[in-house]
């Protein structure tokens, strides 16, 4: 298997999310990549010489199976019980999407796969939330990538098109017990969002084959990595 260090294309889906918009700013900034191919529901109304842009139907994903072509899968996809409605809604969005859209990718020879999960995801958790991406890891893990890259990001930090006041205050307790517990739970401390897509980026970068597993706390030390090449990115409008 070929694996190129420059004139890329990267896979995106998760593009509308907090993680996926800093990523495709990453990636759209990043010489490595000449093309930039995002999947969504909506138009993400961007206009860029590299972005080449899909609208699609995700419940109908075996439809768009040869648009899934390239080097690197970026999958950011994601919601949260309380957007999604009902646990069935939940695992909709977080396991069966993100699994059929890996196994596109497979079946057309995409090399890596990046894949943002959450800290705590555990298929014998207590909490479905952390359970269902437990089990998407177990999932992923098996699937035949040269490269496998799972991110495990705390609560996330940045500004959103949408209200989750739930993520918000969960992000300054978790800041408050870090600092009163001296830094026992470094790994539950919120990260920007930003960093996470920075340390994406940067370990697609990599020519090293196998499955790699990056808790919350060790994102920022490989997003530096990215951080010491290019200036930061300004939050969102």
């Amino acid at each position: 298997m070929e694996i190129v260090k420059h004139h890329k294309t990267a896979l995106l889906v998760g593009a509308t999310g907090l993680v996926g918009y800093y990523c495709l700013q990453q990636l759209l900034a990043h010489d490595a990549y000449d093309k930039v191919v995002v999947f969504s529901r909506r138009p993400l109304k961007i206009t860029h010489a590299k972005i080449e842009e899909h609208v699609i139907d995700f419940d109908r994903l075996g439809k768009y199976q040869h648009l899934f072509k390239g080097n690197d899968l970026f999958s950011c996809l994601g919601t949260t019980m309380a957007k999604a409605g009902s646990k069935e809604a939940f695992y909709t969005v977080d396991f069966v999407y993100p699994y059929q859209v890996a196994l596109l990718a497979i079946e057309n020879g995409v090399n890596q796969l990046l894949l943002v999960s959450s800290v705590g995801a555990d298929p014998e958790s207590v909490f479905y939330y952390s359970r269902v991406k437990g089990d998407l890891e177990v999932a992923v893990k098996k699937l035949p990538f040269w490269a496998i890259h799972i991110f495990q990001p705390s609560v996330l930090l940045g500004k959103r098109n949408e209200n989750r006041w739930g993520e918000q205050i969960a992000g300054r307790l978790a800041r408050g017990f870090d600092y009163l517990t001296g830094g026992m739970l470094t790994k539950y401390k919120p990260i920007e969002a930003e960093v996470v897509a920075q340390a994406m980026v940067s370990a697609a970068q990599g020519l090293k084959p196998g499955t790699f597993v990056y808790p919350s706390h060790y994102l920022q030390r490989l997003a530096g990595e990215l951080d010491a090449e290019q200036p930061r990115l300004r939050g969102r409008e």
